[in-house]
């Protein structure tokens, strides 16, 4: 299977945070949902595949292309949703088209213009007097207007009302049936994750907790929860993220360490929400012991 997307060993250290050793990819023709917490490292890292920050270590491939060496390159064959808008907001559509149009070899103006219809986008209002989610649709419509095959969005559904959300990932499953293409799509909406997603890349604290497939996840990992006294010995330190309460307990535990528990206590599938909040806890647990 071809990689769109190739990271390995990616670090890159500030005075208050670092990403360490951060490796994953995306093959051709999937989704990936890019998830963890705020402050994780996620745009940190979006900005390093864009080479918008200069790394320490490792290497980025996009198209097979190096990140830094073939930066223009592989920017005219990306396209980038990030959560505000990057366009002159005192413009309308049609002069930010002819802004446009000179810096891609593939600009289509018909293929734009028929998206700002489609997405029933005003042509002659200044695009910073648009909503976030009209904002959103046109940074969409300029990706989809130079073929772009790879598309990067941070957090685009960021404040976004439930319309808007759902139009966009019908937009993002109407893209990807192109097999040759991608998208890297992050987010701390973890819904969207669940609906559209073939991959998920997990970081916490700038290291990748978890990078897979999106059904391998949500299959290897439960909630567990009952009376502290039922949990068999040994048990209890391959919990992640352990909770006492004063009638209980709950915890995240992978699937396969499941056999032979107790009745007494109930287990069930982990939505990816539940894993973010379980590592969450404990780190916030690993900090305080």
């Amino acid at each position: 299977m071809e990689n769109i997307l190739e990271i390995q060993g990616l670090c890159k250290a500030y005075d208050d945070f670092a990403l360490k050793d951060v490796s994953f990819s995306l093959p051709k023709g999937f989704i990936m949902g890019f998830v963890g917490e705020n402050g994780s490292g996620k745009t940190t890292t979006i900005r390093a595949i864009l080479n918008m920050a200069n790394i320490d270590s490792g290497k980025i491939s996009v198209f097979g292309l190096d990140s830094v060496t073939d930066t223009i390159s592989i920017k005219e064959r990306l396209g980038v949703v990030f959560d505000s808008l990057y366009l002159a907001e005192h413009l309308n559509v049609r002069q930010i088209e002819q802004q446009l149009k000179p810096f891609y070899k593939d600009w289509n103006s018909e293929e734009f213009f028929s998206r700002i219809k489609e997405f029933d986008l005003p042509d002659n209002r200044k695009v910073g007097d648009f909503s976030k989610g009209m904002k959103m649709k046109l940074m969409v419509a300029v990706a989809l207007s130079h073929k772009a095959e790879l598309i990067i969005l941070d957090e685009p559904t960021s404040g976004l009302d439930p319309v808007a959300r759902d139009e966009l990932l019908d937009i993002l499953a109407e893209y990807i049936e192109d097999e040759n293409r991608g998208v890297l799509f992050s987010t701390h909406i973890t819904a969207d994750v669940e609906r559209i997603a073939d991959y998920v890349t997990i970081l916490h604290n700038g290291k990748v907790w978890y990078t897979g497939t999106k059904d391998e996840l949500t299959e290897s990992y439960a909630v567990i929860k009952g009376a502290e006294e039922d949990i068999p010995s040994g048990l209890k330190e391959k919990f992640i993220g352990f909770h006492a309460y004063r009638n209980g307990f709950d915890a995240l535990i992978r699937t396969d360490n499941l056999e032979g528990i107790p009745d007494s206590l109930e287990s069930e599938k982990a939505s990816i929400d539940e894993i973010l909040v379980y590592i969450a806890k404990e780190e916030k647990h690993e900090r305080h012991s």
